[in-house]
């Protein structure tokens, strides 16, 4: 795989996948540029200090700037700097957060996308924009899905995955004119290594009521979670978009950032159990009910990110990865098997909650979009 030079271009600065996209670059002694918002401003001089305190060789310069405005906010001069120095974007600014309304949803991922591509446009030696899409822009379909595909007349669950579909289908028609690729990750967890990751929600939800909860009682799952779950480490998201980013072959081409074999969710949180030492799940619940359930205003409320994750393994969906599997042939990126790193979310969930006692009080969560 040829190695491409030059700056790297990120957007949505302070999410966790782009810190730790951001670190992996400084890793290897690159240039990136953070674009962020001025009230994440903070946030940015805090990577770029620590970068230098660890003797990172890469140099790290904050953009302060918004998607949703024309040029990202950026002025020309900034413009220029641009345009002589990146060779790649990894466009991850996006709200995902269900809490948020849908009308800044639309605005963040569909107009901001549309704003990021009008400026890659004017940049001159750009060699690759990556779109950092979901899995999940495939809604409520069911069976094998392909890479190549999207618009299939499924309907979506919600705004996330209706506004990354319209971006999509907007970044897919400049890929005769600009060099994009897209990656698709399923759901993102923890680091393999560590578990550490910036919200505990998703699979973390589940992982948490198996390990906190008063009674060890064997909680059910819907369908009896009969049906793949399908997650990846944000370790191996970001080092195979990195990778696709310098693959020449990569351009115009979408990518299923997912584990190739993913357990059906019962042995997934069988293995969580067995990790915390409490009773496996058992018995199994209608998802229909489910969502009937959800619409009581206040159990919508508390619990609507839940519903997000609760729904995606609740039909059976196989997300074919064969461009991915292709494209990192003959690297050392792979995506783990849940197995292997199961212990590190589990004992991320422990050392949280034992943080939490000590402190008693909240954990300090982080603002829900970023963008």
């Amino acid at each position: 795989m040829a190695k491409i030079s030059g700056a790297t271009l990120v957007t949505g600065f302070p999410a966790f996948t782009a810190r730790r996209l951001a670190r992996l670059l400084l890793e290897r002694g690159e240039k990136v540029f953070l674009l962020c918002q001025a009230k994440f401003e903070d946030a940015a001089k805090d990577l770029v200090k620590d970068a230098g305190e660890r003797g990172l060789p890469g140099k790290a310069e904050i953009l302060l700037g918004d998607v949703l405005n024309i040029d990202v906010g950026l002025s020309g001069k900034e413009l220029k700097v641009l345009s002589r120095e990146v060779r790649r974007i990894h466009h991850m600014a996006a709200i995902y957060y269900l809490g948020v309304g849908s009308g800044l949803t639309e605005r963040v991922n569909v107009d901001g996308t549309r704003n990021v591509l009008d400026v890659a446009s004017d940049l001159d030696h750009l060699d690759r924009l990556v779109f950092h899409s979901t899995a999940f822009v495939a809604g409520d379909r069911t069976g094998v899905i392909l890479e190549e595909e999207l618009e299939a007349g499924q309907t979506f669950r919600n705004a996330y995955e209706r506004t990354k579909f319209e971006a999509e289908r907007l970044v897919r028609a400049r890929m005769k004119d600009l060099p994009i690729s897209v990656v698709r990750p399923s759901v993102i967890v923890g680091d393999s290594a560590t578990g550490r990751i910036d919200r505990l929600d998703g699979p973390y939800f589940l992982i948490r009521t198996i390990v906190n909860f008063p009674v060890d009682v064997a909680l059910p799952l819907p369908e009896g979670g009969a049906y793949p779950l399908n997650m990846v480490p944000v370790d191996y998201v970001v080092a195979a978009a990195d990778a696709i980013s310098r693959d020449p072959g990569a351009a115009g081409k979408t990518f299923h950032l997912v584990d190739p074999n993913p357990l059906s969710a019962r042995k997934v949180f069988d293995i969580v159990a067995d990790n915390a030492g409490r009773k496996r799940p058992k018995g199994s619940f209608n998802s229909l009910a489910v969502r009937y359930l959800f619409r009581l205003p206040g159990v919508e409320m508390m619990l609507r990110p839940q519903r997000h994750f609760f729904e995606y393994f609740s039909r059976l969906n196989i997300y074919n990865c064969m461009n991915t599997l292709s494209c990192l042939s003959g690297t050392d990126i792979i995506c783990p098997p849940f197995p292997i790193y199961a212990a590190s979310l589990v004992n991320f969930v422990k050392n949280q909650a034992r943080r939490q006692a000590l402190a008693k009080s909240e954990p300090e969560v982080e603002e829900d979009a970023f963008y």
